[in-house]
């Protein structure tokens, strides 16, 4: 059975990749910062439909949290095969001549740093160089590394575009140890994040901006997600798959 971790997973996006990986037959580890009963509630879940998951608390831009999440994961499942870096966060909706050093702080340290810390220790894991097997990683980015984000989250926008170079330079890295390193871009999608911002119909303000006149869902961005992990991806490394409804 493969071994998957997805970080941020207790809701939206991580949580459709953990149910879904879970019907694909991965042993899958369910990383969450706060919500430990939505993530309990995904293991049994799972479990109810003859999967197997775990759920490990960790604050992935904290690097003690990061090693010990990885840690538990070769402890309790074992040799990793894949890793989803889903965690990621936004603020309230600002311009930036609104915006605080805090505030930066906060984003970039979960969005960017913890996907680097989360790619570093999967890659001293899986990577032949140190004696691993091989894997897969998955990167979420988003639209908005693309687009942007004015007037909303310029700053989240900017840790996604770091989280698009990462794929590109891991990619490159990695590819002659065994590593496969890709990424999806969703775009506008029904989850929660919304209401992170502070506007939880977000999707339906701006759907009429998007060519198919919808926001997406989370199991569409999952399918995605564990096609990249899956051997129908064997030849792709640096590769991106938006997930944007044509944004």
């Amino acid at each position: 059975m493969k071994i998957i971790l997805i970080t941020g997973a207790s809701r939206g996006i991580g949580a459709a990749t953990a149910r879904l990986a879970g019907d694909l037959g991965y042993s899958v580890c369910i990383n969450y910062r706060k919500n430990a009963a939505a993530a309990d509630l995904l293991v049994q879940e799972i479990e109810s439909k003859g999967g197997s998951a775990i759920a490990i608390q960790a604050d992935v831009g904290i690097e003690p949290e990061v090693i010990r999440l990885f840690e538990e994961v070769d402890r309790s499942l074992g040799p990793l095969n894949a890793l989803v870096n889903n965690a990621g966060i936004v603020e309230q909706q600002l311009r930036l001549d609104q915006m605080n050093s805090d505030r930066l702080q906060r984003i970039f340290t979960t969005n960017v740093t913890g996907s680097f810390l989360c790619a570093r220790e999967a890659v001293r894991r899986m990577s032949t160089r140190h004696g691993g097997k091989g894997g897969a990683i998955v990167n979420v980015s988003s639209m908005a590394a693309q687009l942007g984000a004015p007037g909303e989250y310029i700053d989240y926008a900017a840790t996604k575009a770091a989280v698009d170079a990462l794929t590109i330079g891991l990619a490159k890295e990695v590819a002659n140890e065994g590593i496969r390193v890709n990424a999806v871009r969703p775009g506008i999608i029904h989850t929660e994040i919304h209401a992170s911002g502070g506007e939880p119909n977000r999707v339906e303000r701006v759907k009429n901006s998007i060519p198919m006149k919808r926001g997406g869902l989370p199991q569409e961005v999952a399918k995605a997600i564990l096609w990249l992990v899956g051997d129908d991806a064997s030849y792709c490394a640096g590769a991106f798959i938006n997930v944007s409804g044509g944004r």
